[in-house]
């Protein structure tokens, strides 16, 4: 629903510097002109172009951008036979049905998300799609045969909880994931500046290094 922010681009640019890499930034369709079939078929044209034209390629995202992430890197493993050496998943957006038990247990202490405001976005934003397709919610997809994943989260998250799924999911299809968690954070920590986002930043220059 909202454009990248002043702390995006300078993460941006820390990644471009310290892992001395070309960085292609999406700037997609919003709720409500933007669908997730669409979107997530734009990024996925998007890596290939990428791919021909600087070579290997990686994916991140944070927060719905997690979610566009996750999923295009399982269309470019179906469509397309490609296993992308990391996905990167900043407090990623994983199943949009808000089912997780656990997620009324953490929403007391998150200042950023409420569950209904997601469900209403969640809503407009799968378009045709049913909300479990893994196009919308890739915790709903089969991860078995992706490449390595690496996840932030922060426990005061709504989206923590999926995020432990997302780790038990991988851990049963053979899936390397490096999970990062921290105690008492928020949506999106890495952003923020402090010496805790600092050295997550430092780590994601580090892993999507070419």
């Amino acid at each position: 629903m909202n454009e990248i922010s002043a702390e995006h681009w300078r993460l941006v640019a820390q990644i471009a510097a310290e892992a001395r890499t070309t960085v292609v930034v999406p700037i997609y369709p919003l709720v409500p002109f933007g669908t997730a079939d669409a979107v997530v078929t734009a990024i996925v044209d998007l890596a290939r172009e990428a791919s021909e034209q600087h070579g290997e390629v990686r994916l991140a995202g944070d927060s719905a951008g997690g979610q566009i992430t996750l999923s295009a890197a399982m269309v470019l493993r179906d469509q397309y036979n490609v296993t992308l050496p990391r996905t990167l998943l900043i407090s990623p957006a994983l199943d949009l049905t808000c089912s997780n038990p656990r997620i009324p247990q953490v929403q007391p202490s998150d200042p950023w998300l409420a569950e209904p405001g997601i469900r209403v976005f969640a809503d407009r934003w799968r378009g045709e799609l049913p909300i479990d397709d893994p196009r919308v919610s890739p915790l709903a997809g089969d991860l078995a045969g992706l490449g390595p994943l690496t996840v932030f989260t922060g426990t005061h998250d709504i989206l923590n909880p999926d995020a432990h799924l997302l780790r038990d999911h991988a851990k049963a299809a053979g899936v390397e994931m490096e999970f990062h968690e921290e105690k008492g954070l928020v949506h999106v920590y890495p952003l923020l500046p402090t010496r805790t986002g600092e050295a997550a930043r430092a780590i994601i220059a580090e892993r999507l290094t070419v």
